[in-house]
């Protein structure tokens, strides 16, 4: 064999090489990122479930008003006389789900003095496959023992009116209906009774 063609078998065999070692690392990092979005739906690194969320409240505003049929009946913020905390969540957002030991502590603790309502937000039910649905709100709130009046909105009204960018989505209205606190992402429980105190 010439030196000319050894040259070009040996450049031949490097570029085959490359190739292959390329092909590996593409591979790898395909079953790297296959991994990274097959992760358990409860590891979520963010504070808060991100959420088509448009409402330009803010505090200090008039609350929007809204009704909702709620588990406990119908929910209606005109009526309310007391302060009211309103939860915008999502039946598949594990902040949502985490979300309820919180607020069952304080609805057993501020029974009488606030009013609560947490209404569903998105359109897409737990398994974020399908259409959400009453059945799969009422099963939320039986998995998670909500002890609060939860509601179905089919049309996502509520949500409109007050989900911010993430799930879940809460908002303190005092008893003159104005908005005196907000915030999306989970929230602690000292977090949430400071900021009921302030109003009640």
């Amino acid at each position: 064999m010439s030196r000319a063609a050894s040259s070009k078998s040996t450049s031949r065999d490097r570029r085959k090489l490359i190739g292959i070692a390329t092909l590996v690392v593409i591979v790898v990092g395909l079953f790297v990122v296959v991994g990274l979005l097959s992760r358990p739906n409860n590891i979520v690194p963010e504070s808060a479930t991100k959420a088509v969320g448009s409402s330009k409240i803010k505090v200090g505003d008039v609350a929007p008003e809204f009704t909702a049929q709620t588990n406990a009946g119908p929910f209606d913020l005109a009526s309310v006389s007391t302060p009211v905390l309103l939860e915008v969540f999502a039946t598949w957002c594990p902040h949502c789900q985490r979300e309820t030991v919180a607020l069952n502590d304080i609805a057993t603790k501020y029974q009488g003095k606030i009013a609560m309502v947490a209404v569903s937000g998105s359109a897409t039910d737990s398994t974020s496959a399908n259409p959400e649905s009453q059945p799969d709100v009422n099963s939320f709130g039986a998995t998670y023992k909500v002890r609060y009046p939860i509601a179905f909105d089919p049309e996502l009204k509520v949500a409109a009116l007050y989900l911010k960018s993430g799930f879940p989505t809460l908002v303190l209205i005092g008893a003159n209906k104005k908005i005196v606190w907000m915030q999306d992402g989970e929230v602690s429980e000292p977090t949430l009774d400071k900021a009921i105190r302030s109003v009640i």
